[in-house]
């Protein structure tokens, strides 16, 4: 049982910094206005902004639930 409890930590904490990555990723798009095209259509940077603020969110919530 303990190892489980241990795994789940293990991997909250590789979790929290993979969204944390992610969230850097947009955050620099934003920064530098890198202007992205999917499809033919262009990806406003508020999806960024948006994205930042969710990816940095969950990220701290796992890294909040991996220390409970």
């Amino acid at each position: 049982m303990k190892q489980s409890a241990e795994m789940k930590k293990q991997s909250s904490f590789v979790a929290a910094i993979l969204l944390w990555l992610i969230a850097l990723a947009q955050l620099l798009r934003v920064l530098f206005r890198v202007e992205v095209t999917a499809g033919g259509v262009n990806i406003p940077l508020w999806v960024s902004i948006l994205a930042v603020i969710v990816f940095g969110a969950l990220g701290i919530w796992l890294w909040r639930e991996r220390r409970a």
